[in-house]
């Protein structure tokens, strides 16, 4: 299972890296996306990825069960998807105004704006 992930992990990568290179904005930012649902996945991977139980610790205990869920690798990723939510968000704004101000989304053309 690890090392499919870690497939699927480096083709999210590769695939992120690509679309950032290539000239057109609109692709920058799927390609953003494309590297932030990379991070997740390996902050998952690395986290474990077992099935147990929710990290609860039930009445009259003083610690867990054996098989339970580890809550920081859920608690970083749910921290990442808000802020490459806000990122992204940021970004189709600022994409959406600049296409309206120059009228074109290549990078080539945007270099000639600058005065």
């Amino acid at each position: 299972m690890n090392t499919w992930m870690a497939f699927v992990i480096g083709g999210l990568y590769a695939a992120g890296l690509y679309m950032m290179m290539r000239r057109s904005i609109v692709k920058l930012i799927i390609g953003l996306a494309l590297l932030s649902h990379a991070a997740n996945l390996l902050i998952f991977t690395v986290g474990g990825l077992t099935r147990g139980r929710p990290p609860l610790i039930a009445a009259g205990e003083t610690s867990l069960a054996a098989p339970f869920a580890d809550p920081i690798p859920q608690a970083l990723v749910l921290t990442a998807i808000v802020i490459s939510f806000g990122v992204l968000a940021f970004a189709l704004v600022l994409v959406h105004r600049t296409h309206q101000t120059v009228g074109t989304d290549d990078l080539d053309n945007l270099k000639a704006t600058d005065t």
